[in-house]
């Protein structure tokens, strides 16, 4: 059987849903909770079951209530329980299939059979008429696509986003860095955009063969660190948690539990990082993102804003 990773989700013997949220599923699968089946749901399956869906909060406060045995840091599912794997590049055919602004995106990559798939509401046929495309790309082919994504905008085939989404996006995410400062550093990054109005992500997951080489386990926490550090190897940054190998004198790598920080910056880019200490082994690592909000916590390009004399550093 192929590994549970990242971007998949699974189902449980009550019909429970869930988003694995983590490479490290050895013994248990770390997840989120996200679907329920209620009567009173407002997702309908294409079965007729009725589901609920669950916002990060109240998906913990779900489990703690129902299932305690799963809580922690993420839900920890067991095998045992297990009944269900949704693997999104094994489901793209059959999405894309039934909605024709996944299959354009699916054209437009145009990616090897197995490099690409479809992610969220869309893989679980619990999706809606709100509903956002949730597209994942594994491995190198992710900036394939990121540079299709660029080049799609700009031959006028998918849209960028509008001040009004970035603003939506912006709030959604509340960052500790201004608004000018967010929609600058997002600007750069080409992994959403809009095809026929639709929001959509372009979201990066390990390859099968890079599973083994993610990070795990929470170290021993040293306390609140600021640091600027150069970066000497960003190409994990779109990954979750995002990776940043730095050059500095006691930190030596800056880690992105947020989606707000992923691809923040660029190699050999100075930046201001904010966030939790932890010991690992004979490392050091910066943590952002310790809370959901990771209020307190973020990353910015000093270099990026250096170029730009309409932002300044610091929290907004």
């Amino acid at each position: 059987m192929l590994p549970v990773r990242l971007r998949d989700f699974i189902g449980d013997a009550d019909g429970w849903i869930y988003a694995v949220s983590t490479y490290d599923n050895v013994d248990t699968i770390g997840g989120v909770l996200r679907y329920v089946p209620q009567p009173d749901g407002t997702r309908i399956h294409p079965s007729g079951r009725r589901y609920t869906k669950y916002d990060f909060d109240d998906a913990y406060a779900f489990i703690a209530r129902h299932k305690p045995q799963y809580a922690g840091l993420l839900h920890r599912i067991p095998y045992a329980d297990v009944t269900k794997i949704y693997k999104p590049d094994q489901e793209i055919g059959r999405i894309a299939a039934t909605h024709p602004r996944v299959k354009k995106l699916v054209d437009l990559f145009s990616l090897p059979a197995g490099t690409i798939g479809c992610t969220g509401s869309l893989l679980c046929q619990l999706d809606d008429t709100t509903s956002d495309i949730d597209m994942v790309v594994y491995g190198k082919y992710w900036f394939t696509a990121q540079g299709l994504v660029q080049q799609g905008i700009r031959d006028g085939k998918i849209e960028g986003l509008s001040a009004d989404m970035w603003r939506k996006v912006y709030e959604k995410r509340k960052p500790e860095i201004t608004y000018d400062q967010f929609v600058l550093h997002e600007m750069r990054k080409f992994n959403r955009g809009q095809i026929e109005g639709t929001y959509f992500d372009i979201l990066y997951t390990r390859s099968y063969d890079e599973i083994r080489s993610a990070p795990a386990g929470k170290g021993d926490v040293i306390g609140k660190m600021t640091i600027e550090a150069r970066i000497t190897d960003a190409s994990l940054a779109f990954d979750n948690p995002a990776v940043y190998l730095v050059e500095h004198e006691s930190i030596s790598k800056v880690l992105s539990f947020t989606h707000t920080y992923s691809g923040q910056a660029l190699d050999g880019e100075t930046i201001e990082a904010c966030g939790i200490c932890e010991q690992h082994g004979n490392e050091r690592w910066l943590i952002v993102g310790t809370t959901r909000e990771a209020r307190g916590e973020y990353i910015i390009s000093k270099t990026l804003l250096e170029q730009d004399p309409l932002t300044e550093a610091g929290d907004s």
